[in-house]
């Protein structure tokens, strides 16, 4: 009898331990699963960031002359900049434009859309490309030669530091200091210089996406409001015969929530 129960706990422990080892090489394929699911999904986003780049990068190579300019040599420092639209146009007919900024944040270097709605370029890229970095697009309501009161633009904020990301960076009052400025060149073949004159954190519902003011008294009233939720005062004046853009980003702080620079026209010129 002693004997059979010796047996018996023996037969006991083995069933336990071969069913431990059946728990512990299901955990062990699992995690491996989610591992191999975690792996595949951080290649598409790198990927998707790479392509996305490139394709950029080619783009620009394509349609920029004399990107990089002999600062210095006339004691100024406005740097050469010309823009084939031509060749533009031929990749994509809804090209409206091409922004950048100088000398920094340098990366924000790109043509601007306008689709026929404001999700179409969210995921497509300027050579109509499947790619999450999209496009930078100017509002559907909108005109595409930048004349109206105020315009926005969207950009999405990548990881990987493309697009808008780093409009954010005028959180920083030091570095508007040394970046005040940044460029839109037209199809029509001007060159607009903005001032950014406020920046800061704002609802997808904010009054900031306002397109069209009855009045001029509407207008001013808006560019008051603009200047009041500032995150410092830049000092520069802004009046209703002026013209705005507003740069608009998603922001980490929830999808509601967006990043905001706004600048305000002081040259056009003629290229």
């Amino acid at each position: 009898m002693g004997e059979d129960r010796k047996k018996r706990r023996s037969r006991r422990r083995r069933k336990k331990k071969q069913s431990g080892n059946i728990v512990s090489n299901i955990v062990l394929v699992i995690a491996i699963a989610v591992f191999c699911v975690s792996g595949f999904q951080l290649f598409k986003i790198f990927k998707g960031y790479y392509d996305g780049r490139s394709e950029y990068d080619k783009v620009r190579e394509l349609a920029v002359e004399d990107e990089n300019p002999d600062e210095g040599e006339d004691g100024g420092d406005a740097p050469r900049f010309n823009v084939d639209f031509d060749e533009l146009l031929r990749i994509n007919p809804d090209t409206i434009g091409w922004i950048r900024f100088a000398p920094e944040p340098s990366i924000i270097n790109y043509p601007v859309v306008q689709g026929k709605d404001n999700d179409e370029y969210l995921h497509k890229t300027f050579s109509a490309n499947e790619n999450t970095l999209g496009a930078i697009f100017l509002n559907v309501d909108n005109n595409p030669n930048f004349n109206d009161k105020n315009s926005i633009v969207y950009g999405h904020r990548m990881r990987d530091g493309s697009m808008f990301r780093h409009i954010q960076d005028y959180d920083n009052k030091a570095f508007w200091e040394a970046n005040p400025y940044f460029y839109i060149y037209t199809k029509d073949g001007r060159e607009l210089t903005y001032k950014v004159y406020s920046m800061g954190e704002v609802e997808d519902t904010s009054e900031c996406y306002r397109t069209e003011f009855g009045t001029d008294e509407d207008f001013q009233k808006f560019l008051d409001m603009t200047k009041q939720i500032s995150m410092y005062d830049t000092g520069v004046e802004v009046t209703t015969n002026d013209r705005i853009v507003t740069l608009s980003t998603c922001t980490s702080a929830s999808d509601n929530h967006r990043f905001v620079v706004r600048g305000v026209r002081v040259t056009e010129e003629e290229k």
